[in-house]
């Protein structure tokens, strides 16, 4: 190999060992975005987007266009054999990075936006009934009518409530609320908001130690609380012995992400869990028919994407009482 050789590949080499350079490579790679709808992807400032695409076209990595007021990039078409060969070597590795895989959420809720916006431009009347439908009824006013198809004989547990929102929505459609969590704070939060509700029952407990009688649940919900938790595992397994065979459960929380700042400032003990991780943990705890869905991402707010997750109890053929093991024999 020639010196200018080397040097080309030591370059290209410099330029690629950078993380956020990668992640911007990633994120135009097939398609063209903007320097404001990289910001928001990967939910850095102008400046840390604008300078590290300065370095990504001064190296042929990246090619941009400008369009009104707008400049927008995507992976340069001219890369020669050998780059683009390293560039699929370095892409394997970098996509499948929880950083990675947000940005792509982000990305696709982007691209999203920037289709919506397209589309009310040509639908003047609909962009209109929009607004006013939400000026008269309120902005999710479609979300609350939905809890209307929850079955009202449900007994429903909103496990880690907090202050007790989820389970004054579910209140007046479901049979009984049983709200349980370990903050006496959140629960005094909690008890306020519910006070109307006369089949709302809240409770003081852990997750790890339910305050609630074998398969006495048809739904049991852990709403952004299973981060907070040191063992999952053993709080789903809990969750299973308070569930009827047949119950259902429904998880909501955090996608897998990188935010070491969470665990200071919020006490996050797990950085948000992917796919296969909960699938394995839900059939160690005895639920069928796992269901991990990612939420759509808002690229208004500035926490990490989501998902929800819902399984199916098991049936079982043996209960071991309460105490210091609770796990049930599973067919």
């Amino acid at each position: 190999m020639t010196a200018p050789a080397r040097s080309l590949v030591h370059d290209r080499l410099a330029t690629l060992a950078d993380a956020t350079r990668c992640r911007l490579l990633l994120a135009v790679d097939g398609r063209e975005l903007t320097v404001g709808e990289l910001c928001q992807a990967l939910q850095l400032p102008q400046s840390t987007v604008s300078r590290h695409l300065r370095v990504l076209a001064d190296a042929d990595w990246t090619m941009s266009r400008a369009e009104g007021a707008s400049r927008w990039y995507t992976l340069s078409a001219l890369l020669d054999e050998h780059a683009r060969d390293l560039w699929t070597l370095v892409r394997a590795s970098v996509e499948v990075t929880p950083a990675a895989l947000q940005d792509l959420a982000r990305i696709e809720a982007v691209v999203a936006d920037r289709r919506a916006r397209s589309e009310a431009f040509f639908a003047d009347a609909a962009g209109e009934w929009e607004t006013t439908r939400t000026s008269l009824y309120g902005a999710r006013s479609d979300l609350a009518a939905t809890l209307a198809l929850l079955d009202p004989r449900w007994i429903v547990g909103d496990l880690g409530c907090g202050t007790g929102v989820l389970s004054a929505a579910l209140a007046p459609v479901v049979r009984r609320v049983v709200a349980v969590d370990a903050s006496p704070a959140m629960l005094e939060a909690a008890r306020a908001r519910t006070t109307a509700f006369e089949n709302v029952d809240v409770r003081e407990g852990t997750l790890e130690a339910l305050p609630l009688d074998d398969a006495s649940l048809d739904v049991a919900v852990l709403m952004l609380v299973l981060h907070h938790v040191a063992e999952p595992l053993r709080v789903l397994r809990e969750v299973r012995r308070v569930l009827r065979p047949g119950g259902r459960i429904l998880v909501c929380d955090m996608r897998a992400h990188e935010r070491e700042e969470y665990r200071a400032m919020m006490g996050h003990v797990w950085l948000g869990f992917d796919e296969t991780v909960m699938q394995e943990w839900c059939v160690q705890a005895g639920f069928t028919n796992v269901r991990y869905l990612p939420l759509p991402v808002d690229t208004s707010v500035s926490g990490p994407a989501m998902f929800v997750l819902t399984a199916e109890a098991d049936a079982i053929d043996e209960v071991i009482l309460p105490g210091a093991n609770r796990w049930r024999v599973q067919q």
